[in-house]
């Protein structure tokens, strides 16, 4: 298992902590934005953070692993990979989240969903959307970053490799908007 200190090391190596003025996938606003792509093009570090979650839900029986698209499919692939299981993820189709691709889940399946990145999670719960209503049952949430600071509750076992207070603001409540002064950036998969 990792330490929080040993996490942090790992990101601020790869250069996935961002400084600015970022709209958030979730539509908030924040001075901070974790570029998990950052971290995930070195094996070696993704490999160490999957580890943590695979750790953490090993005793589980955690039969298929799944993240939603785009963030949470390399992380999906090497969770999935260390438990020895298959790994799957959702995309969006036509603006709802979907399990496409030919891909499957057996009903009572029991199923982990991860992601790289939460805040207000809501990719996190669309995904377990999928699965509860194709029948399988989530056996927990596990995510490289929460930036929620653990207030997100998924109603199921969940752990977290890094928990940060990184703070965001709706949009409207923004003071780097009305600072003026930074450009709003959209980073991520969803421009």
């Amino acid at each position: 298992m990792l330490e929080k200190t040993q996490a942090i090391e790992i990101f601020s190596q790869a250069g996935a902590l961002l400084e600015g003025h970022f709209r958030l996938t979730s539509g908030r606003h924040s001075n901070q934005y974790m570029q998990c792509a950052q971290v995930l093009k070195y094996p070696a570090f993704t490999e160490q953070l999957a580890r943590h979650l695979a750790e953490v839900f090993k005793d589980d029986g955690v039969e298929l692993v799944i993240g939603p698209a785009m963030g949470g499919i390399v992380v999906a692939y090497e969770v999935a990979r260390q438990l020895g299981v298959l790994g799957m993820f959702t995309e969006r189709e036509n603006g709802q989240m979907a399990l496409r691709r030919g891909f499957s889940i057996e009903p009572g399946q029991r199923i982990l969903v991860v992601e790289d990145v939460v805040t207000t999670g809501g990719s996190v719960k669309e995904a377990i959307e999928v699965v509860e209503k194709l029948g399988g049952q989530v056996a927990g949430v596990g995510v490289l970053v929460d930036r929620s600071n653990g207030s997100v509750d998924f109603g199921v076992k969940q752990a977290a490799v890094l928990s940060l207070d990184i703070t965001s603001w709706e949009a409207e409540d923004c003071p780097l908007c009305r600072e003026g002064k930074l450009p709003l950036v959209k980073p991520g998969s969803r421009a």
